[in-house]
């Protein structure tokens, strides 16, 4: 290939790689695939979930879409939108990595806003493999109930945090739990595991989140029915 027609080739190639970036590169849009990691959503349901107006979360849906990190359906009078490939979220989880080891600014606001999780007992996801395989743990889903449905870690199960208080009779006292959500940004485990421990379980919180769970390729389980 002559040296003009690699320079031009190599402009493009960059030049198209460079619109994914670009269309992640605001901290609303961010939001909605870590959202759309969990289930899909309607855009109703997006702009309540992050406190946008119906237009400007629409705005940044197609944003996305246009860059081909999400994709649309019709039912009825509601578009519901999904990521469009398991690696738009692989590419939100490398930046968020990136960000955790090199911006200070970021670990100071996780501290500053989850000033009460260095003192809860926490469990990765190899440690949890382990515990339920020898099946001597609780594995709690607290994640709203539409998000369960769509995906969960395989034997969870179902509690949304807003209903542990009154469904606390349903967990045995004397097995461990271990509560996890959406993600080590999402407050849910957080919780949960707190109202857990008040109660006098044996609560801990796993270190991440199903999307991160299921990225890993680890065993999840679908109940969409």
């Amino acid at each position: 290939m002559k040296s003009a027609r690699h320079r031009a080739f190599k402009s493009e190639v960059f030049r198209q790689l460079a619109r994914i970036p670009k269309a992640l590169s605001n901290p609303r849009r961010l939001e909605l695939i870590d959202l759309l990691a969990q289930s899909e959503r309607s855009v109703e349901e997006l702009a309540e979930l992050t406190a946008m107006s119906f237009a400007n979360a629409s705005q940044h849906l197609q944003v996305l879409r246009a860059a081909f990190l999400v994709t649309a359906r019709r039912e009825a009078s509601r578009v519901y939108y999904s990521l469009s490939s398991p690696a738009v979220f692989r590419a939100v989880q490398a930046t968020r990595e990136v960000g955790q080891m090199q911006l200070a600014e970021l670990e100071q606001t996780v501290r500053t806003y989850l000033e009460g999780r260095d003192k809860m007992e926490t469990i990765d996801s190899d440690e949890l493999q382990l515990r339920l395989r020898k099946d001597d743990v609780i594995v709690l889903d607290v994640r709203p109930e539409v998000e369960f449905r769509s995906g969960h870690i395989r034997g969870a199960r179902s509690i949304p945090v807003r209903e542990l208080r009154r469904r606390l009779a349903e967990l045995p006292k004397k097995s461990s739990i271990v509560a996890y959500c959406r993600g080590p940004y999402c407050v849910y485990a957080d919780e949960a595991v707190a109202l857990l421990q008040r109660e006098g379980f044996h609560a801990m919180r796993l270190d991440t989140g199903f999307p991160d769970w299921k990225a890993a390729g680890l065993p999840v389980a679908e109940s969409k029915d």
